[in-house]
């Protein structure tokens, strides 16, 4: 038996073993229905993301670096995979567009990371619906709450949180699925702080690797899952010891570990997830209703000579700088975090689906010429990364100044999305997709079933 570290919590236990304790105790029968809710909606908005980019050059990329068979489905694919490679295609595919869930305190895209993993595990295994529910509720609570530890100090140590996070989230959200005790449990979690990666460097070019980020972490969860399933055991103090999880990723920040254990299985932070009503960065989110809602007062583009916004420090260095590369960002995936670009096209268009971000659409004169006059100021007062803001003021060419303000991110916890928006969602990124509206209808229809406690067949996401 390998010998456990001496550095333990205050109460003799780590951190990661309390992470464990939790894990192996949740019952999906007994999860609140807000809970359940949430997660059923988690699963059918990644599987319409995964379904509508199904066509797209790094889905193709993903899905060609596949390199097993299986009984696991890479949604909107024909054929079956390893769990390894079921979950780095869905889990690449959902997020590939920054259209997928948000966490506001992180932020992190957990359903992206939680749903591939889990239900990859789960027809590789052939478990019950009850099973994955109890996972995906194991594993997002847990990618949450850890985002909260350190807030702000990932990012700003040039690591994507959605990356770091992951790994350790989606191994417990599997092993608990799995029916594994507490010991491999936390044995589970502490093999995946060393799988965890991913750094934040596309932001210089627009290149894919943050798409790539959710798909690889889950493959990770899975395969520490696994590992200490057969034995394999990693350090007890994984995430709060000297040379740990928070001291590599999150080192600017002490982090304060009761706001990823207080209440933990008594209060459900996940029934706060976000879901995004645009295809594009968290924070841009709310500039962009600010953006619609001045166009809709009446100002047209030509009226306008400037643009300023207040905005937090916090998330300037990856959405508003350079200044320059964003009034003019390099190509669709790019635009997708420039605050400017997503202002004007928002503006313009009135929406910011997937069309508002292709190569094309980015390039346009009037849609840069918008942007161009886009700046920012730094709001001292911003509630960043607890609430994420948006605001707008606009100078007319001919002195007049409008100005808007949203208080929250539409689609957070203080505007919450309907059963009906994230529905509509659903059916219209499968259509985007190529799936028929009956098709869509048997997947929606397969992942209630998941929801409800049967079987994890996902054979109807196959096409």
């Amino acid at each position: 038996m390998a010998r456990r570290s001496a550095a333990q919590s205050e109460h003799g236990v780590t951190v990661s073993e309390q992470l464990a304790a939790f894990a192996a105790a949740v019952d999906a029968k007994r999860l609140p229905a807000r809970v359940r809710e949430t997660i059923r909606l988690l699963m059918l908005d990644v599987a319409g993301l995964c379904v509508a980019v199904r066509g797209f050059d790094y889905v193709a990329a993903a899905r060609a670096s596949a390199a097993s068979t299986g009984r696991a489905t890479a949604i909107g694919h024909d054929g079956a995979f390893g769990p390894y490679d079921a979950a780095l295609i869905n889990g690449t595919a959902a997020h590939g567009e920054d259209y997928d869930d948000t966490f506001e305190g992180g932020p992190v895209h957990a359903g992206a990371v939680i749903v591939p993993a889990v239900l990859a595990a789960a027809e590789h295994r052939g478990l019950a619906g009850s099973a994955v529910v109890k996972g995906i509720a194991v594993g997002t609570e847990i990618m949450c709450r850890m985002s909260l530890v350190a807030p702000q100090a990932t990012h700003k140590a040039c690591f994507h949180p959605t990356a770091v996070f992951g790994p350790p989230a989606a191994a417990a959200g599997v092993a608990a699925a799995l029916g594994l005790p507490p010991a491999k449990i936390a044995h589970a979690i502490a093999i995946a702080g060393s799988l965890a990666s991913g750094i934040i460097e596309y932001l210089s070019d627009g290149s894919w690797t943050k798409r790539l980020h959710p798909g690889a972490a889950a493959q990770s969860g899975i395969r520490a899952a696994f590992l200490a399933e057969a034995g394999f055991t990693g350090p007890a103090t994984v995430l709060e010891g000297q040379h740990g999880f928070y001291k590599a990723f999150a080192p600017s920040k002490a982090p304060d570990f009761a706001l990823l254990l207080n209440g933990l299985g008594a209060e459900w932070v996940l029934e706060t997830v976000a879901f995004k009503p645009f295809a594009c960065g968290t924070m841009c989110q709310p500039f962009i209703d600010c953006a619609i809602e001045l166009a809709r007062s009446g100002v047209h583009a030509e009226d306008i000579a400037s643009i300023v916004c207040e905005t937090a420090e916090g998330f300037v260095h990856r959405l508003w700088e350079p200044l320059a590369f964003k009034h003019a960002p390099p190509n669709g995936y790019a635009a997708k975090f420039s605050i400017p670009y997503c202002i004007a096209v928002g503006f313009i268009d009135g929406r910011c689906g997937f069309e508002q971000f292709t190569d094309e659409r980015v390039a346009e004169p009037k849609v840069r010429a918008l942007a161009a006059t886009v700046s920012y100021v730094i709001d001292p007062d911003s509630e960043y990364p607890r609430n994420f803001t948006g605001h707008i003021r606009a100078t007319l060419k001919d002195g007049r100044v409008a100005e808007v303000r949203k208080p929250h991110m539409r689609g957070g916890a203080h505007e919450p999305l309907s059963e009906g928006d994230i529905l509509a969602k659903f059916y219209d990124n499968a259509r985007f997709g190529g799936f028929s509206r009956a098709q869509a209808a048997r997947l929606a229809e397969a992942l209630d079933r998941i929801a409800a406690g049967g079987a994890a067949d996902l054979t109807a996401a196959r096409g």
